[in-house]
């Protein structure tokens, strides 16, 4: 028998309501580690085929969708060149320091470093707004959502959540291409 998905429970629907009216917000921050000033994880309440449901929303900004997209095809050439290849895992020392990486890391790393400055120079890969509704989620509506915004904070999270809602959503289709950003260098 197939669990029913409790972003559609009505006690869930009212819990959240009441919990959104006393924040005097529409949405609610999902506590998480990954929430930055460019993602952003959280609730809200809207509707779907008639019925009222929870959005498990993921809202992005576009340069870090670009980022995402650049190293992924970084991963797979890097895959594709080394036949030992399985990820780079960066671990932590007692102290919260960095450990070194083996060799064969470091050459890798420095494989998908270059390879991601170049597709970066050659504006390989271009990425637009968009938006996909996840109807399988395992709690209401899965949402993933990229804006051409430089950092999602309140402001940016309420005027998409009343734009979905209101049915008045419109993405930019325009294509953009990022560099990254150069560190100041210290004299």
């Amino acid at each position: 028998m197939e669990k029913e998905n409790e972003g559609f429970l009505s006690t869930n629907i009212e819990a959240l309501k009441k919990e959104l009216k006393d924040s005097g917000k529409n949405f609610k921050l999902v506590p998480t580690e990954d929430n930055s000033d460019e993602y952003v994880n959280f609730y809200f309440l809207g509707m779907f085929e008639g019925r009222e449901v929870i959005y498990d929303a993921a809202l992005y900004t576009l340069r870090l969708h670009h980022s995402s997209e650049l190293y992924e095809i970084a991963e797979h050439e890097a895959a594709k060149k080394f036949a030992n290849f399985n990820g780079i895992s960066y671990e932590e020392d007692e102290n919260g320091n960095l450990k070194p990486l083996n060799s064969n890391e470091e050459e890798i790393g420095w494989f998908i470093t270059e390879l991601i400055m170049e597709m970066e120079e050659e504006e390989t890969v271009k990425v637009q707004e968009f938006l996909d509704l996840d109807t399988n989620h395992d709690y209401g509506i899965g949402l993933d959502a990229s804006l051409n915004v430089e950092y999602i904070d309140d402001q940016v999270i309420s005027k998409f959540v009343k734009e979905f809602n209101n049915d008045t959503l419109v993405l930019d289709e325009t294509f953009y291409s990022f560099q990254s950003e150069e560190e100041p260098e210290e004299d």
